[in-house]
């Protein structure tokens, strides 16, 4: 985790503040950023700051270390994969270490705007299920927008960038100087894995 945190901290100095920045576990690293960012004419900068492996209880320190620099303008919070051990045996826990978490990111990111993502309910883990709920329960109590990865299958891509490549090729979003919704966002990033 060191060599990858010093990884991180090098390539920071190259980026610029104020982006995206997805910070998950080891299904976050094949997210094809470059590729979303070219297919859906995405405009902001997008850091993936994921980390196989990382428990929730360490994700403070990794945080303050590689993330909290790059004083990010949005934060997609996809973490407990490396978790569902420990919420099986103490789900109070769980739920009090996340909440923790999300506290430390909004006291060091006081502009930031954080999305809590569930983990993908695959059918074959009744406890993914229930920390999903647990993350809502969280998201909900902290004011935080929750996100349900489980409710965005029936997408369709090629729909969505075709409708957002004509609004964007007239000129309709870019004058508005709105920032792309959230949902959105989680849609075109989480949905292809």
């Amino acid at each position: 985790m060191d060599r990858q945190i010093d990884t991180y901290q090098a390539l920071n100095a190259l980026a610029s503040p104020g982006g995206v920045v997805i910070f998950g576990g080891s299904e976050d690293k094949r997210i094809p950023l470059c590729e979303l960012k070219q297919a859906f004419q995405l405009r902001e900068d997008f850091y993936d700051l994921s980390i196989a492996d990382l428990t929730i209880a360490d994700a403070p320190e990794f945080f303050d270390r590689c993330i909290a620099p790059l004083a990010p303008a949005t934060l997609l919070l996809h973490l407990g994969e490396a978790d569902l051990h420990t919420f099986e045996l103490d789900p109070s826990t769980f739920h009090r270490t996340y909440g923790i978490l999300l506290h430390h990111i909004k006291t060091s990111c006081k502009k930031c705007d954080i999305a809590v993502i569930s983990l993908k309910e695959t059918g074959t883990d009744p406890r993914i299920k229930q920390m999903n709920e647990h993350l809502r329960m969280i998201a909900e109590s902290e004011r935080c927008p929750y996100f349900d990865l489980s409710t965005m299958q029936l997408w369709d891509p090629k729909q969505t960038r075709d409708v957002m490549s004509f609004l964007y090729s007239t000129g309709f979003v870019r004058p508005l100087k709105q920032n792309r919704p959230l949902y959105d966002l989680v849609k075109i990033l989480f949905h292809h894995t």
